[in-house]
């Protein structure tokens, strides 16, 4: 089935499972680390510099996410959500972007309440079955394997020529450091 993404005004992004792996790693002092995959970093950039807002919403909160979400310049960061849902209707107030203009990513049980408000829901690869199951499009790369990057083409690819916006990516400037 065919799904029109060109009226997608915000994408939403979970984070263990969808950015990462899912895999939590811990140091011998107990500190948090987190692997992210650098393609998800040109995708957000790509989706943010294009007017596509991007949200990531996060049960968890950790030192790593909270800094590569500041690399990133991503506009709304909500760690340590356990109401998705809430995190959510927070973002889209503050946004004015319609539900059915929002694309939310997830990959397991949490996830499912915000998927089933928004206009469209995605898992990766690897997501729990039954968030596969109720996902409008099942992405082709597993969690943090490069979701962003393949969401982003998705979303950019109906609005815009990816090609141009490639363009973009090879500019020095591209790789800035950016603020939210």
């Amino acid at each position: 089935m065919e799904h029109d993404l060109s009226k997608v005004g915000l994408v939403v992004f979970d984070v263990d499972g969808v950015l990462t792996d899912g895999r939590l790693y811990y140091g011998n002092s107990g500190e948090m680390m987190k692997a992210f995959h650098v393609r998800d970093g040109v995708g957000i950039k790509l989706l943010e510099d294009n007017g596509i807002t991007v949200a990531i919403i996060s049960a968890k909160s950790s030192v790593p996410l909270a800094k590569r979400v500041a690399e990133l310049g991503v506009s709304h960061f909500l760690p340590g959500s356990r109401n998705k849902v809430e995190a959510l209707e927070a973002v889209v107030g503050k946004t004015g972007v319609s539900l059915e203009s929002v694309v939310f990513v997830g990959d397991d049980m949490i996830d499912l309440p915000p998927m089933q408000r928004v206009g469209f829901s995605m898992a990766p690869s690897d997501a729990y079955v039954r968030v596969r199951e109720a996902a409008d499009i099942v992405l082709q790369t597993a969690g943090g394997q490069g979701v962003a990057r393949e969401v982003a083409d998705l979303v950019l690819g109906s609005q815009f020529d990816l090609d141009d916006l490639y363009d973009q990516a090879t500019l020095p400037g591209f790789e800035r450091v950016r603020t939210p």
